[in-house]
């Protein structure tokens, strides 16, 4: 140990990296190819590549582990016996996900259900169902993830390839199965990945799961996980081909009038971005006869996802071949779905033949009042049961899908960024149901869509509809996440339904817009890596709260809200958990909020405007627009100054 020592003098390396390095090293049953990575990177003196592995411990936030599973810098220890520039090892690294903290969060979530079936008076042991992405290691993760819970003595589940993370969501409460994980990173670089739990309701975790996951987290140590590493399947459990048909049958109820898809079908083109809605959205389209084509080179499992900068449907970028191909043959609209197939994003094809991309706030606001105007048509909507069905929807999504709401009657629920904040309202009503009626009825879950609707609409909340602005949507309490897949097939209907009226989906939001009157948003990320950048994300939260904007670009702030500091509570009547989050709204009748990502490292600001219908769209927009243009240059320029000099 003392070279050791000697290496990690270096005043390269900040104080916290050197102490997770020392401990890393100071365990005995390390094995040698992770022992001999790090020393590697110290003798040969990366002390940044050190520092952004080591800067801090991996913490198990509400959701799980996001994060570089890949360095920078790769040692040669890790790479192995591979062939490839794909190391054999997963990268070391205290905030890493790596071998070890996929373990030690497995065995955390296990020694969490273990304990809650004990204090609810379950018997037997808890039960995991795992789904993974393409990504890499994600196959390997899901593995060592089922091997673990198993040696722990519970009963692990796996699918037979890459699945979504809404079928996992499904899977469990179809499965009845105490827990959930899925290994993704969603739509984050090539080089990441992650670890998400879920509970038995098919949600990400809330409180007081959250916390208590959080707590043995926290106090699992390295050497804990070290007999883990070496994987045995032997009992592992294969989900068969009856699951997947579950979930696509669950995701097949989201649509409301399949004459619409017989007769008007939209011609389609759809990618799934090398991700697994190759898996789950192709069979759907094809069950339902839907006119579709398929981007060939975006629709192998490719880890590196080659052909786009980044697999996030929210870029243009993501959707360029998609739309190349929908131009060539004359398609309405070009549709893509993120990795891990949970969300949709659309661009369409307007009157002069070109291709204008949807946000997910226009898209899923003409999603709504089409659902809406539909359930109405059909008489589950009436003047008399508007304030039992609910539409979800977080903060930072577009205020023109509470307008909507309004509109018909219905109540609309805010919650805090993350669809598990809209998983939880779905558990609200459901609960309160079971209140109701002195517990639920026998296997739920498994009942119709139709006969769940009407138990809910008699004697708690029906849960219609839920999304967020970065493109996640849902219309079915049978899953717990955003779906893509029925995403999809709800805009395929949504586009139908403008075609039997002779419009395109871009007359439809225009006649949207002149109704509500024009609503423009816009977000800013800012990116901060590493342990620097770590601090100055730190910063610039921590100055909102101590030194609250009086103006940006010279308008007055008028209203301030903390979420953290504020009692706030949602039309529920629920309080909304404290979090780190603020919302400023502006004398110019603009507003804005910060929050850091929970899954990348960057600061968002995300921007709202609204203008009252004057007769002349173009000149609406274009005002809002300017006024988001002017906001988002301001608020970048204040953003970087708080990060380098806030303390």
């Amino acid at each position: 140990m003392a070279d050791i020592e000697r290496l990690l003098g270096s005043a390269e390396l900040v104080e916290s990296a050197r102490n997770n390095i020392r401990e890393f090293l100071s365990c005995d049953t390390l094995p040698k190819w992770a022992r001999d990575s790090a020393i590697e990177l110290l003798e040969k003196g990366e002390y940044t590549e050190l520092n952004d592995r080591f800067f801090r411990t991996s913490e198990f936030g509400t959701g799980g582990i996001r994060g570089r599973t890949i360095g920078k810098v790769v040692a040669k220890a890790e790479l192995g016996n591979s062939s490839s520039a794909v190391p054999e090892h997963a990268s070391v690294g205290s905030v890493f996900v790596n071998d070890f903290n996929i373990i030690r969060a497995t065995m955390a979530l296990f020694r969490y259900c273990k304990k809650y079936l004990n204090t609810a008076g379950l018997t037997g042991e808890p039960s995991l169902v795992i789904a993974h992405d393409v990504r890499f290691f994600s196959k390997h993760f899901c593995e060592l993830c089922a091997s673990t819970w198993l040696k722990l003595g519970g009963h692990g589940m796996i699918f037979a390839g890459p699945r979504s993370t809404p079928q996992l969501s499904f899977s469990v409460r179809y499965l009845q199965a105490t827990t959930g994980i899925v290994l993704t990173a969603s739509h984050n670089p090539w080089h990441d990945n992650g670890f998400k739990a879920y509970f038995s309701d098919g949600a990400q975790m809330v409180e007081p799961h959250a916390s208590g996951v959080i707590g043995e987290y926290n106090s699992v140590a390295l050497p804990e996980t070290i007999p883990f590493l070496d994987k045995d399947l032997s009992n592992v459990a294969i989900l068969g081909k009856d699951v997947d048909d579950a979930y696509l049958n669950a995701a097949e109820d989201s649509i409301l009038d399949r004459s619409l898809l017989k007769e008007f079908s939209p011609r389609v083109i759809f990618t799934p971005l090398h991700g697994v809605g190759a898996i789950s959205v192709a069979p759907l389209m094809e069950r339902l006869a839907i006119e579709h084509g398929i981007v060939e080179s975006q629709n192998d499992c490719d880890p590196r996802f080659s052909t786009v900068k980044s697999p996030n449907p929210e870029s243009r970028d993501a959707l360029k071949l998609a739309v190349e191909r929908a131009e060539s043959l004359g398609c309405d609209i070009a549709l893509a779905t993120d990795p891990d197939g949970d969300r949709a994003a659309i661009a369409v094809r307007n009157g002069g033949g070109n291709f204008e991309y949807f946000s997910g706030n226009v898209a899923w606001s003409l999603l709504l009042e089409y659902r809406l105007s539909k359930l109405r048509e059909l008489g589950i909507l009436n003047s008399a049961n508007g304030s039992k069905i609910a539409v979800v929807k977080t903060f930072v999504t577009t205020p023109l899908i509470d307008k909507i709401a309004a509109a018909f009657g219905v109540k609309c629920i805010n919650t805090l960024t993350g669809f598990k904040w809209i998983g939880e309202k779905m558990a609200d009503y459901e609960q309160k149901l079971a209140a109701e009626l002195g517990g639920l009825p026998a296997n739920y879950g498994a009942i119709s869509a139709a006969k769940r609707r009407e138990l809910l609409l008699k004697h708690s909340t029906f849960f219609t509809f839920g999304c967020e602005e970065s493109y996640g949507c849902l219309s079915s309490d049978a899953v717990r996440d955003k779906d893509g897949a029925s995403a999809v097939l709800m805009l395929c209907e949504l586009a139908a339904h403008a075609r039997k009226q002779g419009l395109n989906l871009c007359e439809l939001r225009d006649g949207m817009f002149r109704k509500y009157g024009y609503f423009g948003e816009s977000v800013l990320n800012i990116y901060y890596d590493g342990a620097d950048g770590a601090e100055k994300i730190a910063n610039i939260l921590r100055s909102y709260r101590n030194s609250r904007p009086g103006e940006i670009g010279g308008t007055p702030a008028v209203k301030f809200t903390d979420f953290r500091v504020d009692k706030l509570f949602d039309a529920d009547g629920k309080k909304i958990p404290e979090q780190d989050f603020f919302f400023i709204e502006l004398e110019n009748g603009c507003k804005y909020a910060v929050r850091a990502s929970g899954t990348e490292p960057k600061i968002k600001f995300y921007m709202f405007c609204e203008r009252e219908t004057s007769g002349d769209l173009d000149s609406d927009k274009m005002r809002v627009e300017v006024l988001l243009g002017e906001l988002k240059s301001h608020l970048e320029q204040d953003a970087n100054g708080r990060a380098e000099f806030y303390t």
